[in-house]
């Protein structure tokens, strides 16, 4: 039965009801969806909230989250190397650097990476650092803010503008790879009421930008290079340049814009089956707005649509969704080496930051499993929680004592530790009674009989290791 058969709450804000409690499944749905994730302090305190106050809470913090130092090479150019190799070092710098944000700082960054996959570039086609920390930096800035802003920057920023060949482009020789996807893939949706001819005429409203990435150089534009004559776009005629062609596509095509874009949102961050009804209404919000993002978000995860109970734990986790909650909710350490790891490990699995697949981006949920990639994710997991295990043991314990409030019940703790990692729990008592014969492990049964064991026991650290490589494999983990 498709998901939305069972969907009934509409785009209204959620008010708790006894039939549709606010507790921590649904804390944890709206943090994972919006982020990756929370500690179970975390979601303590946003039972304090209503649902609506968490929401702007986790908003306006994105909003504010100050952007990241930028690192010692973000105005280099090629002069300032001394090797190719250095740019490979910058790349696995600045991506391990992104994953500790998207650990720390959640939403911001979750609809960054979303961004990421949006306005698609790949760093093998333009290969300097410099560019790649100003992509980075555009993703970061305009993740909350203005989309009709956000589309201006992006086809003038010099990875975009390298990787889809905009710098090639002159009134001699307009390039149409950056008209294409603009309409196609970037504000229209594919064949969504543009023609050939406004590709064709629109390459030329957006000729004479020149970047030189063999030397990192910033891009400029030449006046000389540009068509400097009429142009007939949506229809209408006039000598469109740049800035004047996006004011004429947001004007003329607002409702294909925001059709577009909602129903990526939603299918996103709620389901891949899209409610139509739930979708227009936001697109309704990001027009009334004139696109600014933030006011479609706070209307979609405040809906009563959103918790529904049919919509939680149904999306796929991404392999950097999948370490990066595991980790931020068990509130984990994760140095540098850690998550250069786990930046390679989702690369191995389909997901190299600043490499997505094509310009139509990573598609993402069923795509992101098969039986090879599956005990991949494993296999990564397992090892962060053995170094855990093996360098720093306690943190374990102590996530189990705060889970838990320091219970001596092992079907208490199991069911506790299991539903904090998944969506829904499990769906009988006998797959949690497994669990907890897995984290019993050796354990003689008359010491939790006579309740003389707690998690002060000699070995608790191995129990609990053992038993958090039993969830990571079960398939209600790898949703979200």
């Amino acid at each position: 039965m498709p998901v939305l058969d069972c969907v009934t709450g509409s785009i209204n804000p959620y008010i708790p009801t006894e039939a549709k409690p606010w507790n921590k499944q649904r804390v944890l749905h709206l943090c994972r969806r919006m982020g990756f994730g929370a500690t179970p302090d975390m979601v303590n305190n946003a039972l304090n909230s209503t649902p609506s106050e968490l929401v702007d809470t986790l908003i306006d913090q994105a909003i504010n989250t100050p952007l990241p130092d930028p690192p010692t090479w973000a105005n280099w150019e090629a002069g300032n190397y001394e090797s190719d190799s250095q740019f490979v070092d910058h790349l696995f710098e600045w991506g391990s650097r992104w994953l500790q944000d998207m650990r720390d700082y959640g939403f911001r960054d979750k609809f960054a990476l979303f961004w990421h996959n949006h306005f698609v570039t790949q760093w093998q086609t333009y290969y300097c650092s410099k560019y790649l920390y100003q992509y980075h930096q555009l993703l970061q800035e305009h993740a909350l803010g203005n989309f009709k802003m956000f589309t201006k920057a992006i086809g003038k920023t010099p990875a975009m503008l390298v990787y889809l060949n905009g710098n090639l482009s002159t009134k001699f020789s307009p390039n149409e790879n950056y008209a294409r996807e603009l309409y196609e893939l970037f504000t229209l949706g594919e064949g969504n009421n543009y023609t050939q001819t406004d590709i064709e005429e629109t390459a030329r409203a957006l000729t004479g930008w020149v970047v030189q990435n063999n030397i990192c150089a910033d891009p400029i534009f030449t006046q000389d290079l540009f068509d400097n004559e009429d142009k007939t776009i949506f229809g209408q005629t006039n000598n469109w340049n740049y800035e004047s062609l996006h004011d004429l596509l947001f004007e003329v095509r607002a409702e294909e814009i925001a059709q577009h874009i909602c129903t990526k949102i939603y299918q996103h961050f709620v389901s891949q089956t899209v409610d139509e009804d739930i979708v227009n209404a936001l697109a309704e919000t990001f027009m009334n707005n004139d696109f600014e993002i933030a006011p479609v978000f706070r209307q979609l995860f405040k809906s009563e649509h959103f918790f529904d109970d049919a919509l939680i734990g149904v999306q796929i986790k991404s392999p950097i969704d999948f370490f990066i909650t595991f980790a931020r909710e068990g509130g984990f350490p994760v140095d540098d080496e850690i998550l250069t790891l786990m930046g390679l490990a989702a690369g191995q699995l389909g997901q190299a930051l600043f490499e997505p697949i094509d310009v139509a981006g990573w598609q993402g949920h069923y795509n992101w499993l098969t039986s090879s990639t599956l005990t991949a994710r494993w296999e990564m997991l397992q090892n962060f929680i053995y170094i855990l295990y093996t360098q720093n043991p306690q943190v374990l314990v102590n996530f189990v004592k705060e889970l838990t409030d320091n219970s001596n019940d092992p079907d208490f703790i199991v069911h506790q530790v299991v539903d904090h990692f998944t969506g829904k729990g499990l769906q009988t008592e006998g797959e949690y009674q497994r669990a907890v014969e897995v984290f019993k492990s050796e354990v003689p049964e008359n010491y939790f009989e006579d309740g003389s064991w707690n998690l002060d026991w000699d070995h608790v650290d191995a129990m609990v290791a053992l038993l958090l490589v039993h969830i990571i494999k079960l398939p209600e983990h790898q949703l979200s």
